[in-house]
């Protein structure tokens, strides 16, 4: 393997590139990138990213271009992203025109945040999704703009607390009863809405939005409920999900997903000769949840596919699985909610409420065995139940360990 390409300057991309020189890669790496930055940590972009900290917010990226170019040996294609490839001809094509060859290929392209239609041309409407989106909704924040977050998911809760630290107003606006309850259930979803409360936020549950107002100059004004009521705003956040970025890979001989047009691959991360995909863009069986097959958008397992994706593609022939328990966190007003596992689940047991304690801690069961715990202000309990979920603890034991029968 002469030269491997990594497409996605991402963290995904990052870790392969990492992945392959500690392997003893000695060959050509490329690093290509839709955008103009060197790859970032994104995190804390609708974290620590968004507070009124009275100072520049940290340098978010990974590394410097020096570290890359010169310590790693990386050939960095930035500002153009891939625009096709061809598997056979092992070919990529570039978005200034130019084709790239590889031996190995690792797709980390990630994906792209959904916006509302028509709502290109508005100024103040972001999603967050980028750097570039990040400075642009701290600047509003910086201006002390009204602000209306649509969609309760946890980055645009993130934004919506990040306006109350500062003392402005923030709405999100979520077209479910309860927010977040296809992912982490009722009660969890509940126990969500009330620290929005508890801390000021206008949470409008149950509710649609029929469009945006704008002024004759093509600022938003607002947001228009499907009541008719118009919620008064200067920066309107966007959080519905994000699209995997696979446009390039049509017609490319890698299976995408029917559903989302994410990369079809197997547990080593191999979707098709010489080509392996990690991070947000991929499905993969996950041997830990007996094969169920999956897409994450989680740091951690960004981290450890792109880590995986290099080491594979450059020795196919011992190409090892990815088994592994998924984690995420996300930072609200001053409370920490942290999830280990999976959601799905056959029963939801809040077992806080059966210890009296005001941190919330629920375990997810499937069959006889432990798939899931959220918290809330517990941050030195999470990893402790991932090690659970990750030896196949069964319920008992997991209510065991949580103190409750």
């Amino acid at each position: 393997m002469e030269h491997l390409v990594v497409v996605g300057a991402s963290l995904a991309g990052i870790r392969a590139v990492e992945s392959a020189r500690r392997a003893g890669h000695t060959g050509r790496i490329t690093l290509v990138g839709a955008e103009r930055h060197l790859p970032y940590d994104r995190p804390p972009l609708s974290k620590a990213f968004l507070d009124d900290t009275g100072s520049e917010p940290a340098d978010p990226r990974y590394r410097t271009e020096e570290h890359l170019r010169e310590e790693l040996g990386v050939e960095l294609r930035l500002g153009s992203p891939a625009t096709s490839l061809d598997t056979t001809a092992e070919l990529i094509g570039i978005g200034d025109g130019s084709e790239l060859s590889y031996d190995a290929l690792v797709v980390a392209t990630g994906g792209a945040a959904r916006m509302l239609p028509g709502t290109g041309q508005l100024s103040g409407v972001h999603a967050l999704r980028t750097w570039d989106d990040a400075l642009a909704v701290r600047s509003a924040l910086d201006a002390g703009a009204r602000t209306v977050v649509i969609g309760a998911g946890f980055i645009g809760s993130e934004v919506a607390s990040s306006a109350r630290k500062r003392g402005l107003s923030a709405t999100i606006v979520e077209t479910l009863p309860v927010p977040l309850v296809r992912s982490v259930g009722e009660d969890m979803g509940t126990a969500c809405a009330d620290l929005h409360r508890e801390h000021g936020t206008d949470l409008r549950c149950g509710e649609t939005v029929d469009g945006l107002e704008s002024s004759a100059d093509g600022a938003v004004t607002g947001v228009r409920l499907g009541s008719g009521e118009v919620v008064p705003a200067d920066l309107v956040v966007v959080g519905i999900g994000v699209s995997p970025c696979t446009d390039w890979l049509e017609g490319s001989g890698v299976e995408l997903h029917e559903r989302d047009r994410g990369v079809v691959a197997d547990a080593t991360l191999r979707a098709a000769d010489g080509v392996y995909a990690a991070g947000d863009v991929v499905h993969f069986p996950n041997h830990v949840f007996d094969g169920e097959v999956m897409r994450l958008e989680h740091w951690t397992t960004a981290a450890e596919q792109g880590a995986l994706a290099a080491k594979n593609a450059l020795d196919p022939e011992n190409a090892t699985e990815l088994g592994t328990v998924p984690y995420f966190w996300s930072d609200w007003y001053s409370s920490r909610i942290q999830f280990v596992g999976r959601p799905a689940a056959d029963e939801i047991r809040v077992v806080s409420s059966e210890l009296g304690d005001d941190r919330f801690l629920a375990l997810y069961r499937r069959g006889d065995r432990l798939v899931g715990t959220i918290t809330i202000d517990r941050p030195t309990q999470i990893m402790k139940y991932k090690r659970l979920i990750s030896k196949r603890a069964s319920w008992a034991e997991a209510l065991e360990f949580a103190g409750v029968s």
